[in-house]
């Protein structure tokens, strides 16, 4: 992507009413939140391995469907705590 797509130009701070703190304030809160949650997922392999291998190894053997289900439940679970948060 060149710096002048649209995509740059929505996640650049707009005219600058940061102060010149921040250049790209939104695209900081989701690098910000994309490393909140790499740290959330690496703490069960690294606190306990062998629960996480067993619980892998159970995924894999479930259905499209139940995959599905937990997958729906998350979503919904995280768009409940952004409309809380917010």
């Amino acid at each position: 992507l060149e710096p002048s797509t649209d995509f740059f130009r929505y996640l650049k701070d707009t005219a600058g009413k940061s102060g010149g703190r921040k250049r790209w304030p939104k695209l900081t809160t989701f690098l910000m939140a994309d490393a909140l949650v790499l740290i959330i997922e690496g703490l069960l392999p690294f606190l306990a391995p062998n629960l996480w291998r067993d619980t892998f190894r159970r995924i894999t053997q479930m259905s499209d469907g139940q995959i599905r289900f937990f997958g729906l439940t998350s979503m919904l679970i995280g768009l409940l705590l952004l409309f809380l948060v917010r």
